[in-house]
């Protein structure tokens, strides 16, 4: 999408005289030669790569009573070397592709081996557990091989170990405390990510974070907590969009990533006020409040970043309309309030056109 979008500009820019021809091949021929560019065959491979794991272990598995033990343990721990052997072979050739999925099958094959010596030598602790060495495992293996692949894998992990938890109702404040790990498995994610070069981990990693806010939430479900996460993604979302920050220039390194999931958390955060102050009064305030967020939010980063501007919009116009049912249409009635609505929403329309034109117009200004 990225790649057809800048082709595009391109020659419309040539087109217009303002880039030379061999300078725009030059540029893309640089672009598709990036490691952590798109390509559905390296995507197919990794796939392949994790079917072939999957069905070594089925087979394995299916025949674990008739092989001896000493063999099991042995042939599956060979086969792990094989591959990590094998992909390093292929990197150290230049064959990145083929060695990405030899890494992944060597992975997979981790976490089956983990499984079937366990059950083999009846080892105490839950699936929780086994996942933690598991990802701890493939951590190893991403710094090892600086393998973005093996990163994605990590962050899949970190997924895994997180729902495991709560699926297990050990996700409580009664359980058995690895919970609260989820935090520092998401700051490993990114450093993977910014080690890595792997992209699409990092929003593995900003979706965790929220996730866990959210069981935090569910948890206490208190309103102190609810202004805490609303206050948190706010400042975040200052810290990450507005060039005075320090953190400025790192957090755009970093993409869009940053700014949209933490304006997210803070309009979570509002979420969340909205339903422990209903009933209690404080809805008007809570409402400006939100409007202003939304608007805020567009204004600083929604220009450079269209995931916020999308949301900032979003969420303008839900709770313009929540407000309007609560106060307008109560008192004219179904009817007076889609009149009010329809009035609401074109008004909404008209100052998205006006600030889209606006924020299209403004030059762009990189932070010193």
């Amino acid at each position: 999408m990225y790649r057809g979008r800048i082709e595009r500009d391109f020659n419309s820019w040539i087109a217009k005289g303002l880039l030379q021809p061999d300078a725009a091949r030059a540029m893309l021929a640089e672009y598709d030669a990036r490691e952590t560019v798109f390509s559905a065959g390296r995507v197919l491979m990794v796939m392949a790569a994790v079917l072939l794991s999957a069905a070594i272990l089925l087979l394995v598995a299916a025949n674990w009573d008739a092989i001896p033990r000493l063999v099991r343990v042995c042939g599956i721990i060979g086969l792990i070397w094989v591959f990590y052997l094998s992909a390093a072979a292929c990197i150290s050739r230049g064959f990145r592709g083929l060695g990405a999925a030899l890494l992944v099958m060597a992975t997979m094959t981790f976490g089956g081996a983990i499984a079937l010596i366990g059950q083999m030598y009846h080892l105490s602790g839950d699936a929780a557990d086994a996942l933690l060495v598991w990802f701890a495992a493939a951590c190893i293996a991403a710094i090892t091989f600086r393998s973005a692949a093996i990163s994605v894998l990590s962050g899949f992990l970190a997924w895994a170990v997180f729902a495991q938890l709560v699926l297990d109702n050990d996700a409580s404040f009664e359980g058995n405390g690895l919970i609260y790990l989820v935090p520092v498995l998401v700051v490993i994610v990114i450093g993977l990510v910014r080690y890595t070069s792997a992209g699409i981990a990092r929003h593995l990693a900003y979706l965790l974070a929220l996730a866990w806010l959210g069981w935090l939430y569910i948890e206490i479900s208190e309103m102190w907590l609810a202004g805490l996460l609303f206050g948190l993604g706010l400042l975040a979302f200052l810290a990450v969009s507005l060039p005075v920050s320090p953190v400025y220039r790192f957090a755009r390194d970093a993409g869009a990533g940053p700014a949209f999931y933490s304006f997210l958390l803070a309009v979570l955060g509002l979420a969340a006020l909205h339903t422990e102050i209903d009933g209690r009064g404080g809805e008007i305030a809570l409402g400006a409040t939100t409007l202003a967020v939304a608007l805020g939010g567009v204004a600083i980063a929604g220009r450079l970043n269209g995931a916020v501007r999308f949301l900032g919009y979003a969420v303008f116009s839900a709770e313009t309309l929540y407000l309007a049912s609560e106060t307008l249409g109560s008192i004219l009635g179904t009817s007076g309030f889609f009149l009010i609505s329809g009035v609401v929403v074109g008004l909404i329309a008209w100052m998205v056109i006006r600030l889209e034109k606006r924020l299209s117009a403004k030059p762009a200004v990189e932070g010193a």
